[in-house]
């Protein structure tokens, strides 16, 4: 294998090499430098007998005229088996926990693909987060991405805790009773956790909750922290879908990949992208932003004659709470639906502070109703929402003009949309509900307005849901 000592300039984490043949994009590289060190890379770009690395480990110490590349002629791998789950690797899929060493059934390579519209099956069964919010207005189908938009200093990172802790996929014959006696099996479902650019607090936070939870032994957990190379933080969602991709499709397992903090591994496709000297997009983005999220999101989802799954929840945070921000905006492009935290709600105590009236599935009606969770969870999610709009336009009069304005039915709007994010959409991070009480909780929330204000459920559930439903004491 040729050697190189052709190294003609170093600029940030990128080495021009030049007077090489046969290289290829994405390829591997091994630097050896002057002291006998190794360090690895990857090719940016090759024009004609030049090639542009990125070296993972930084270039400080990089002697032009005494160091070394080699081109190993192969791309990023990670080496994939059953035994993953339950172990923490770095975001290049090493282990970092001190556990034994991966034996491989399978080489993969991280760059994937995504998948052929074609060969796509239509998500339509639901998956149980255990968290109201979500399961009974902003449902998570199987096959589906569902991103989360947060803020600087919300708690998503305890949302995605939970969400890793409670999430179990209900298959399609799922029945109040099977619920009720515990007789569904979770062996087939698996979490695939890619953290990107967080603070060592956050990963012994995610680290000592999994592991004091038991989630960590059904969960494969990359980690990338803040203060190691920008090249990682790029590889790390790329070797967690990789990971999806045997589980699902090798393993026959149901995967919900969770992808944390999105916003950062974007942060360092502008910093590679600055280093290149690319022209910048809007706010200093690369122009293909959206092409590379495209690359990342579009890998899940069920395929055609294969009984696994990925389904996605990638995280980000809206710098400045902006939705038009390059980030959360390209993402809604590409997604289906969103779920947002909200700084008031959080404000209020509300825990999670999920803003319902802004947050969407686009897949909810595909994976709700008999059979998936139950026959009423339709009607009883319309009314539901558009009870709390009501409430908060309520709300928002009586700011404006005083409770003098309100009507004795905008009251009651008022007291049920109060009561509706006290204790529905607030439930605490340790409080695992399953469909059937979050429906349950929803009639009996209901049960404060007159049967005559029920306008969005048919005749029929009412009789069966809405008259035999207890209201809770106020």
């Amino acid at each position: 294998m040729l050697e190189y000592r052709t190294i003609r300039e170093i600029a940030g984490p990128l080495i021009l090499v030049e007077n090489i043949t046969n290289v290829k994009y994405l390829e591997l590289v091994e630097i050896t430098l002057g002291d006998g060190s190794v360090r690895s890379g990857e090719v940016l770009e090759v024009h004609e007998d030049k090639a542009l690395i990125q070296v993972f480990e930084g270039t400080s110490g990089i002697d032009v005229v005494k160091s070394k590349i080699r081109f190993l002629g192969k791309g990023i791998t990670i080496g994939l088996a059953p035994e993953i789950l339950g172990r923490i690797f770095s975001g290049l899929g090493k282990p970092r926990d001190n556990g034994p060493e991966i034996i491989p059934q399978k080489w993969m390579d991280i760059t994937g693909s995504p998948i052929n519209p074609y060969s796509r099956e239509y998500p339509n069964e639901f998956i149980q987060t255990g968290i109201s919010a979500i399961d009974g207005l902003n449902t998570l189908v199987r096959g589906q991405k569902l991103p989360v938009f947060s803020g600087s200093g919300l708690p998503h990172n305890r949302l995605v805790a939970q969400i890793i802790r409670q999430s179990r996929v209900l298959s399609s014959n799922y029945n109040s009773a099977s619920s009720a006696t515990g007789e569904k099996s979770d062996t087939d479902f698996a979490i695939v956790f890619g953290a990107m650019g967080i603070t060592f607090e956050e990963a012994e936070f995610f680290i000592s909750n999994l592991t004091n939870s038991g989630a960590l032994a059904r969960t494969v957990f990359f980690l990338n922290l803040a203060d190691e190379p920008a090249i990682e933080r790029i590889a790390t969602p790329r070797a967690a879908l990789t990971a999806a991709e045997y589980l699902a499709y090798e393993c026959d397992m149901h995967v919900l990949v969770i992808l944390s903090d999105l916003t950062n591994y974007c942060e360092a496709l502008r910093e590679i992208s600055t280093a290149r000297k690319e022209i910048p997009g809007r706010r200093g983005y690369p122009g293909y932003l959206y092409t590379d999220l495209a690359t990342i999101y579009e890998r899940c989802g069920r395929i055609k004659g294969k009984p696994g799954s990925i389904t996605m929840m990638p995280v980000l945070t809206m710098p400045e709470d902006d939705k038009t921000h390059p980030i959360p905006d390209l993402t809604g492009y590409i997604t289906e639906g969103q779920i947002i935290l909200s700084r008031t709600l959080n404000k209020k105590g509300v825990s999670p502070p999920i803003d319902v009236l802004p947050s969407l599935s686009r897949l909810k009606d595909k994976g709700i109703g008999e059979g998936k969770t139950r026959e009423d969870h339709s009607d009883l999610f319309n009314q539901l929402f558009a009870g709390y709009a009501r409430g908060k336009e309520a709300e928002e009069l009586q700011v404006i003009l005083g409770e003098a304005a309100l009507s004795e039915m905008d009251k009651i709007y008022l007291k049920f949309a109060q009561a509706f994010e006290k204790e529905y959409v607030s439930q605490g991070e340790y409080e695992n509900r399953t469909i059937e009480q979050t429906l349950d909780l929803g009639w009996r929330l209901l049960k404060i307005f007159p049967k005559s204000e029920l306008k969005r459920v048919r005749e029929k559930f009412l009789e069966k849901y809405f008259a035999t439903t207890q209201a809770e004491p106020r």
